[in-house]
């Protein structure tokens, strides 16, 4: 796996280099934005590793840029730790948030997590009525109208078309998607599937594509029998 580490502090930089060489990741690191986005480009990493507090622009303006032309996997490692933080950078393009001081085993878990996640995503096409969603893209089509999926929406819709007419438990989907927070996330996982009902059903207070199974989980209707 390669990893970039967008940084300035040279200890946590040296702690995850050497980290990371004892699992046998190959790493490159840059310690301001602009010299990070320029090695995403040249090291094209499988995941990059994003502080939020940079010398020349913020972490946050450094995503938005990237995410205009980059879909690589990223993680955002911050000492901010507030809801609204965090729910803005997951909104804008980040995969994950970890907050500083962290344990490098669940930064490593967390890491794990969200390849497996980009590395299980299998080519598919879910259509059901006038929604059609294709895993290639974080987009999907609703009628006319295309709605943007944050890479959170996206890891649970996709998971819930490739499990498409049967119950996805939530403690599933909270594995799948948070990896080793996932025990604390529930609450955010009720909050991604309210935002996605709001983009794929006509009346989301009374959903009929996706599906609550009371006490169980999730369901996303099955496709349209020429989709299968």
């Amino acid at each position: 796996m390669r990893i970039l580490i967008i940084d300035d502090e040279a200890q946590i930089l040296r702690m995850l280099e050497i980290a990371f060489a004892s699992k046998g990741w190959e790493t490159c690191s840059a310690t301001d934005a602009n010299d990070g986005l320029d090695a995403t480009r040249v090291f094209k990493p499988d995941i990059l590793l994003l502080d939020l507090n940079l010398p020349d622009i913020s972490g946050e303006e450094a995503l938005r840029r990237l995410r205009t032309w980059s879909t690589v996997p990223v993680i955002v490692i911050s000492v901010r730790d507030a809801e609204e933080d965090i729910v803005r950078l997951l909104e804008s393009g980040a995969d994950d948030y970890v907050t500083k001081p962290f344990y490098l085993n669940v930064l490593m878990a967390r890491i794990l997590a969200v390849h497996r996640r980009r590395s299980a995503d299998q080519e598919l096409t879910y259509r059901s009525g006038d929604v059609v969603f294709e895993s290639g893209s974080r987009d999907l089509r609703v009628g006319n109208a295309v709605e943007h999926m944050t890479p959170t929406e996206y890891a649970i819709f996709s998971m819930l078309a490739r499990h498409a007419g049967k119950i996805v438990t939530r403690d599933r989907l909270l594995k799948e998607v948070w990896g080793a927070s996932w025990a604390a996330e529930e609450g955010n996982l009720r909050v991604y599937i309210g935002a996605l009902r709001k983009k794929i059903e006509g009346n989301p207070s009374k959903p009929e594509l996706l599906l609550t199974e009371p006490g169980v989980g999730y369901r996303l209707k099955s496709p349209d029998s020429d989709s299968e």
